[in-house]
């Protein structure tokens, strides 16, 4: 698993290496200029005020000697005063530069994880989506990314800074006085050994925040997918307590994360301060003894501290190492997912043929068998119905006309073509599928229905809605076509919805057409009228009518009774009702429900 993070982190890298490349010579850059003004301060004290040899390289006191020479220096010691100006202009520029180019990376980088994550959970098989909850997705690839993008933006070239600044404070430590560059460094050795503990326990609690998060996210989304559901049972109240419990869940877990943080710096701080005390003492016992100069002590107080901050910053690069390497993880536990693929030579047939299920055997993951050797043609161009109690297994076949899932044994083919072997996009496009409970977006009318056939103009999509029954609801909106249809489509009834999604699946140019109960919220006079429309509208089409009603079904070519995963019973309306079964003791209660219904409407009217 961390092989894997490290060559997604590593691919990253790799395709903005030159935005990062650049930014780590100005890091370089800028380190090396830090070193200067310790130096220039020493050249100060010890060359120009006490007269000392020089310490700077050959070529600048060649210049120094050109402009005047050490008196010179003495008498306009504003040329050093500016020279550390410049140097803080310059390395300024450069920290500017790195931050700008830093941030250009990462914010590619995250990009194209957000592109990689959001194409490929397009392409995740429905199985997937159905188990896995949203909240938690959305999490990944919002919260989990930012961790990751956070990482490159500001730590990734510290790692360069923190090896720059070892490096040279050593090479420049070591020839003034190897003693003092080796009790400076007594610490470290400490440090180093505390930052691999904090990396190894932030790990473990960033990775339980994280989920904590993600939960909370679930929560939340959940809530607010539901909410009219909540508020119709009253259950605010519960909700909130719900998510008050995950709120305070992952505030408790990310404040562990605070003190773990605040624990390493304020130890690492004082650390850091002893060491410094220690390295100043002995470079004044140094300095009494005539070992070192002022201007010694001056490189080492300064050097020590480039010494010291980077062991100390290493436990933030590992902290948000941490924390990035576990994003990355989530992040590639989605990537890993394997997704739909046709197999190799998949077709693109006419879909015009008979619909042929074989010996079909079918579970979900969880749970028993759904379909149970289930064999039954559908003849090309008949409209089919199927009556069945709740789990029978109804909506599992529709599921599986459009390869939303697979058999476990059997076959389905359409047309003597298994659909195995068919191109699922051109299958998905040819087979429409309306469901009980059709997903509108936050769209206008107009739009929402365009979804299917962007192409389609101002008449067909008028023409489509009409079959649907919907046209009337729709010019009598507020704003006609152009209506804004809230999330999920909650400003319309649910006979509103059901209408918009069977024009909006209408739209498609289909050979199948599959409604899975998505009659059941309109009165049976609209259920009659969009039967006789569709029935007009596709002659050539091959229907699949899902449904409890039996008045919907009464009308189709040939009715399959399905109990328990299997057909346990088959013909026309007329055929079904003159013999004892399923379909005809709901037929005797639907009917007994209709009479007395007219009775008591009759009974009304009389009084």
């Amino acid at each position: 698993m961390k092989k894997r993070n490290h060559r997604l982190m590593a691919r990253l890298i790799r395709e903005n290496l030159r935005y990062f490349s650049w930014a780590a010579v100005l890091s370089i850059t800028s380190v090396l200029l830090g070193f200067f003004t310790p130096a220039v301060l020493a050249e100060v004290l010890d060359n120009y005020l006490q007269g000392m040899p020089s310490r700077l390289p050959g070529f600048i006191t060649q210049w120094v000697n050109a402009l005047g020479g050490r008196e010179y220096m003495r008498a306009h010691l504003w040329i050093p005063g500016l020279t550390i100006v410049l140097i803080s202009v310059v390395s300024g520029a450069c920290n500017f530069l790195k931050g700008r180019l830093t941030a250009i990376g990462s914010e590619r980088a995250a990009r194209r994880l957000r592109n990689d994550l959001y194409a490929h959970l397009q392409e995740l098989p429905f199985a997937y989506h159905s188990k896995t909850p949203t909240g938690d997705l959305v999490q990944r690839c919002t919260s989990d990314v930012d961790t990751t993008r956070r990482f490159f933006a500001m730590q990734l070239l510290n790692i360069v800074d923190a090896l720059m600044m070892v490096g040279i404070a050593l090479a420049l430590l070591i020839p003034i006085s190897l003693k003092i560059t080796l009790i400076s460094m007594f610490i470290m050795p400490a440090l180093f050994l505390f930052a691999w503990q904090f990396f190894k326990l932030i790990i473990k609690a960033f990775r339980t925040a994280d989920e904590a998060e993600g939960h909370m996210t679930t929560v939340l989304q959940e809530n607010l997918t539901g909410v009219r559901v909540v508020q119709a049972f009253g259950q605010a109240q519960r909700e909130l307590e719900k998510y008050d419990a995950a709120a305070s869940d992952t505030r408790d877990k990310f404040m562990k994360l605070s003190w773990l943080d605040a624990i390493y710096w304020s130890s690492g701080d004082l650390m850091g301060m002893l060491q410094t005390l220690l390295t100043l003492v002995f470079c004044l016992m140094e300095a009494r003894a005539g070992r070192i100069s002022v201007g010694d002590i001056v490189v080492f107080t300064s050097y020590i501290g480039m010494l010291l901050w980077p062991v100390r910053n290493l436990g933030r690069v590992l902290s948000q190492g941490g924390r990035t390497m576990v994003a990355l993880e989530r992040i590639d536990e989605i990537l890993r997912q394997k997704q739909e693929k046709d197999v190799d030579g998949a077709i693109t047939p006419e879909l015009m043929g008979d619909i042929v299920f074989a010996r079909v055997n079918f579970k979900y993951e969880e749970g028993g068998e759904v379909l149970k050797d289930l064999s039954f043609t559908i003849k090309a161009g008949q409209t089919a119905a199927i009556l069945g109690a709740t789990g029978s297994g109804k909506s599992s076949i529709a599921l599986l006309l459009q390869r939303l899932y697979a058999p476990q044994s059997g076959s389905i083919k359409i047309g003597e073509v298994d659909i195995q072997s068919i191109q699922r996009k051109h299958l998905r496009n040819r087979v429409g599928l309306v469901l009980q409970e059709p997903f509108l977006y936050s769209k206008t009318i107009y739009d929402n229905l365009r979804i299917a056939a962007p192409e389609a103009n101002k008449q067909q999509v008028e023409a489509a809605a009409s079959d649907a029954q919907a046209l009337q609801f729709i010019e009598e909106s507020e704003k006609g076509w152009d209506t804004m249809v809230g999330e999920r489509g909650v400003t319309l009834s649910g006979g509103q919805k059901q209408r918009a999604a069977i024009a909006r699946t209408l739209l498609k140019d289909n050979d199948v057409l599959i409604f899975d109960d998505s009659l059941s919220a309109v009165d049976t006079q609209t259920d009659a009228r969009i039967r006789e429309a569709l029935k007009e509208r596709s002659r050539d089409v091959t229907t699949l009518i899902i449904s409890h009603r039996i008045l919907t079904l009464s009308q189709a070519d040939i009715i399959f009774v399905l109990e328990e995963g299997r057909i346990t019973d088959s013909g026309s309306h007329e055929q079904l009702i003159s013999r004892p079964g399923l379909y005809q003791r709901i037929h005797q209660i639907q009917s007994g429900l209709e009479d007395e219904f007219v009775a008591q409407a009759s009974l009304e009217q009389s009084v």
